[in-house]
């Protein structure tokens, strides 16, 4: 018999544009059992929790609920703060008081990793209370999982983006750098390669964490490129690291912010691009050299979603909830490739998805570390979701000359 009491449901880490999917998801399917007696949301994740900083979702109404989950970025609020014992200690404080027996934290790995936490101090208190983590990250780098609700969003941004940089910099040629996010693994910024329609389009070079990065090798890739095409564009995750593992931006500045769960931050800063511009510009490739910071844009870019991506990640919330209810265990939601194209739900243990990221399989990456493969683009492109427009150029033969006839 499934327990029976309140649900409550929390957002955390960096939001997506399709993370209130999931939030209405959860909320629409616990509505349909009976054993859920209401339904509360935490204001600003683990953070509302010890402060009984609740909204009633019970309440809200059904037309409400759908132009949320139209909405990008996280309608609960999000937090950084990672949950020691005696938080955790409080937060069971509080769910017991307010009978709190299902618990659901939409985020990423240190999110699933603060549920993990959570569920074993709720065992220590023998407090039954069922404890789902549902997956969130456009960085795409959760264990278990084929791919991540968000990602195919953002990846669609950054695809779309250097679709019009491709025919930004054929306009005026140069050397271009777009930084995307991606601490430790580089889905999101290998995205950037099916923009390519034309046999000049960039990008060109592609740079992940999971090939080593080096300055000099880079001078060369570049120089290469713009010798043979007379451009170069180049996308570039925030998170490479030297050939020791270090992040390349902590070898340029070594005083960087870091949150509370220890991460240096990235995106924040445009120290990373400004360097890479530093550099080629000390080698004198060409004379028009400009870097973009893609930062919060790819996140949660309003009017830029997949419908893939939409559409899983309102499944993903109906299914955790399914989860809890039918079977009563603890755990994270996983998605599961089947077929061409086509997704399973499961539910994975929570050691086997917290803290530790997901890299990009070697076979996503070419040999020589600055591009992606076939394979990838197999992998990425049923996630961009359908009406991704394709670029054109002019096909008009050209004028024969009348006067310069030797240029």
């Amino acid at each position: 018999m499934a327990l029976t009491g309140k649900a409550l449901i929390a957002q955390g880490g960096g939001p997506t544009a399709v993370i209130n999917q999931t939030l209405v998801g959860v909320i629409q399917e616990a509505r349909k059992h009976a054993c859920i007696t209401k339904i509360y949301g935490a204001v600003k994740g683990v953070e509302g929790i010890v402060n009984e900083d609740f909204l009633d979702l019970t309440q809200e109404t059904t037309h409400n609920l759908e132009e949320v989950a139209l909405c990008p970025s996280s309608a609960l609020r999000s937090t950084r703060v990672k949950p020691d014992e005696e938080f955790c200690k409080q937060i069971f404080k509080v769910c017991s008081v307010h009978d709190i027996r299902y618990f659901f934290y939409i985020g990423g790995n240190d999110s699933a990793d603060t549920v993990r936490i959570v569920n074993e101090e709720a065992e220590k208190a023998n407090y039954e209370m069922v404890c789902i983590h549902i997956p969130k990250t456009i960085d795409n780098d959760l264990r278990q999982n084929d791919h991540t609700p968000g990602f195919g969003s953002a990846a669609r941004f950054v695809v779309q983006a250097f679709k019009g940089i491709n025919l930004d910099v054929n306009s005026l040629p140069g050397i271009y750098i777009g930084v995307v996010m991606g601490r430790d693994a580089g889905f999101l910024t290998a995205s950037a390669g099916l923009a390519r329609e034309f046999e000049d389009d960039g990008p060109h070079l592609i740079y992940v964490p999971e090939r080593p990065f080096s300055r000099e090798q880079f001078v060369e890739d570049v120089r290469e490129v713009y010798n043979k095409y007379g451009k170069c564009i180049i996308a570039v995750s925030e998170g490479i690291r030297t050939e020791s593992g270090e992040l390349f931006l902590a070898s340029l500045k070594k005083d960087l912010e870091k949150d509370p769960h220890g991460n240096v931050s990235l995106s924040g800063s445009s120290a990373l691009g400004e360097a890479l511009v530093a550099e080629l510009k000390n080698a004198n490739i060409a004379n028009r050299v400009r870097c973009d910071t893609f930062g919060y844009l790819q996140r949660s870019f309003f009017e830029c979603v997949s419908d893939v991506d939409r559409n899983e990640a309102r499944e993903v919330g109906e299914r955790a909830v399914q989860f809890a209810v039918w079977t009563e265990k603890d755990g994270s939601v996983s998605i599961k490739r089947t077929g061409n194209y086509s997704v399973d739900f499961v539910l994975s243990e929570l050691k086997d998805v917290a803290r530790v990221s997901r890299s990009m399989p070697e076979n996503f990456i070419n040999e020589a570390g600055n591009d992606i493969t076939d394979d990838f683009r197999l992998y990425c492109r049923p996630l961009l979701g359908s009406g991704v427009r394709s670029t054109a150029r002019l096909r008009a033969p050209r004028v024969p000359k009348l006067l310069n006839t030797e240029k």
